[in-house]
This record gives structure tokens, sequence and C-alpha cells, in this order.
């Protein structure tokens, strides 16, 4: 199980949805697969229709960056972090 950290301006999108949320999964993709089930519509903020985590969405499994494949080992913390841009 991971541990999953939202952002504040995502989880204002689904209202009662905690910012820390436990997921299953052996890999980001089935992480946020369980997520989607726990706070459903979650996956269409996150993933566009490749599948693949959307360009303006950062993933992070104990602090590196991740890909839809990358492993989720048991007890890690995920970090879903929108990007910052500006000038």
């Amino acid at each position: 199980m991971a541990d999953v950290h939202l952002p504040r301006s995502l989880v204002a999108l689904f209202p009662g949805a905690p910012r820390r949320v436990e997921a299953h999964g052996d890999t980001v993709a089935e992480v946020i697969a369980d997520l989607d089930a726990q706070v459903p519509g979650i996956r269409n903020r996150l993933l566009d229709a490749g599948p693949s985590i959307r360009t303006h969405i950062n993933v992070f499994v104990s602090g590196e960056r991740a890909t839809l494949t990358t492993p989720v080992p048991p007890g890690a913390v995920v970090h879903v972090i929108p990007a910052v841009s500006g000038g």
C-alpha cells in the first residue's frame, strides 16, 4: 500500500476527497487506478488519453520522478504535484 499525497488544487475538484490517500498497486498506473476507485474521476485529471501522465502533472515515488510503469514498493510515499509556471 502506498501513501499518496494529492495537491490541494486537485482535491478541490472532488469535494470531500482527502489530501492523503492510501492506495494499492505495484506500479504508478495501478495506484492511479485504485485512487480512481476511491475518488471517481481523478484518473482523468492525472492521465491523458494515451494513457500517460499529463504534461502538467508530476508524480514522484519515494522522491524520484515516476512514469506509469514505475514500481511502487509497499509503504512508498507517492506525491502528485502540478507543474508550476509563470514569469
